[in-house]
């Protein structure tokens, strides 16, 4: 009886929906361009619920404004990783996976990154997708390292890849036999290393990819402690640790301009970012706040004020902004680095309540003409409008104080 009536239980199963109407309940034509080649992929589902799923994922290329992919059997043959900033990966919400901190991997097919909806509509996981570009990587690596008059060494290839081949600790790792390895990739097409001793000739190459007008991916650079990599945590008293906290602050900076295009002008003014050194070196965050729009402000070390007609009224460290209690800021949820919206604008008195880094006088002298300028400067733009080189003395129980927020590394 029991084989009965698992034929009867069959045949009052509801018949699986049809693409067109599944389409067509999502409001979407029927005649989407690549539609046709993927469904047999659709086809072969025999549920309903991964059908609707399916047609989820066709409803959001079609909304993101994403090109449809080729099937997977035409596809699997050019899918390929790559690596970017973790805010970047975060903007574009296409498949990412994070690799270390400020670093995300991706998978790419040509030059598109991969989204999620792809890899539901070709119904393969993403580990095996980006197990298999990394196949593909892999055997387009071949080829010894070039030894720099430096004495840096850097990747052959310069395919576009060479960054991504730092996910292949094969092509890199047997450089220096028992040595402290340190690496770069300041740009998609170059990866750089050299043994613990040649550090700052690392960041000297760095600094030349800068200068290339190489559109930066990460500055700051990475060390290799075990087999684990990591952005390189060089504290003091480290001959390398204001250097590397520069070009730290020089990929946050490039991650705020990038956030800067994105944010609602209804919800105030972006606080423009720049970089200043004290007397001993250290290079810190800078935010400039001017009176008048409610303020965005992003987690600087220090908060550069201005009254409405932009006269400077002093340089203060932002790790006291909340002495100010009368201004309660609003955090955004935003991608990238983390802003607060401030409205109002602090009094005099309210100022006085602050860590001072320098006064309006001394602030105004940063912002002179013939102030010196050497502070790096930020990805793709012009000299710094501020740097406390060469500006009046600080403050003598702030001389080499370690204002505002504490690196973490």
């Amino acid at each position: 009886m029991g084989f009965f009536d698992r034929f009867r239980s069959r045949a009052d199963e509801a018949p699986l929906p049809a693409l067109a109407t599944l389409l067509e309940a999502r409001g979407l034509p029927a005649d989407l361009p690549g539609l046709a080649a993927l469904v047999p992929g659709f086809e072969a589902h025999r549920r309903a619920e991964d059908r609707e799923v399916w047609a989820d994922a066709v409803a959001l290329c079609h909304a993101g404004g994403i090109p449809l992919p080729e099937p997977w059997i035409e596809a699997q043959d050019q899918v390929l990783p790559e690596l970017v900033p973790a805010w970047r990966a975060d903007r574009e919400g296409r498949w990412s996976r994070g690799f270390i901190d400020g670093l995300s991997q991706r998978i790419r097919v040509g030059e598109m990154a991969v989204p999620a909806a792809w890899l539901t509509l070709w119904d393969q996981p993403a580990e095996d997708v980006l197990d298999l570009a990394l196949d593909h990587l892999r055997n387009r690596s071949e080829g010894a390292f070039e030894r720099l008059p430096s004495g840096a060494y850097r990747g052959p290839w310069h395919d576009g890849l060479d960054a991504a081949r730092l996910l292949l600790p094969e092509v890199w790792q047997g450089l220096f036999k028992d040595q402290h390895p340190f690496l770069a990739i300041p740009a998609a097409d170059t990866l750089l290393a050299v043994p613990q001793i040649l550090l700052p000739k690392l960041m000297d190459e760095v600094g030349r990819s800068l200068k290339s007008g190489s559109k930066p991916l990460q500055l700051a650079v990475i060390e290799r402690i075990d087999d684990q990599l990591m952005t390189a945590r060089l504290q003091d008293p480290h001959p390398m640790s204001a250097p590397q906290r520069e070009l730290k602050h020089m990929d946050v900076i490039e991650a705020l301009q990038a956030q800067e295009q994105d944010l609602d002008p209804a919800l105030g003014v972006p606080a423009p970012v720049s970089m200043v050194k004290t007397n001993q070196g250290k290079p810190l965050l800078m935010a400039l706040w001017t009176e008048g729009a409610p303020v965005l402000l992003p987690e600087a070390d220090l908060i550069a004020f201005a009254d409405r007609s932009g006269a400077p009224l002093g340089i203060f460290s932002r790790q006291t902004l909340p002495r100010i209690q009368e201004l309660r800021g609003e955090g955004l949820s935003f991608w990238g680095p983390r802003r607060v919206r401030y409205e109002g604008f602090p009094t005099p008195e309210q100022l006085a309540r602050l860590e001072r880094f320098a006064t309006a006088e001394q602030m105004k002298a940063l912002q002179a003409p013939g102030g010196d300028r050497r502070a790096a400067p930020r990805p793709g733009a012009g000299p710094l409008p501020f740097n406390a080189q060469g500006a009046a003395p600080l403050p003598r129980h702030l001389q080499g104080a370690g204002l505002g927020v504490q690196d973490p590394n």
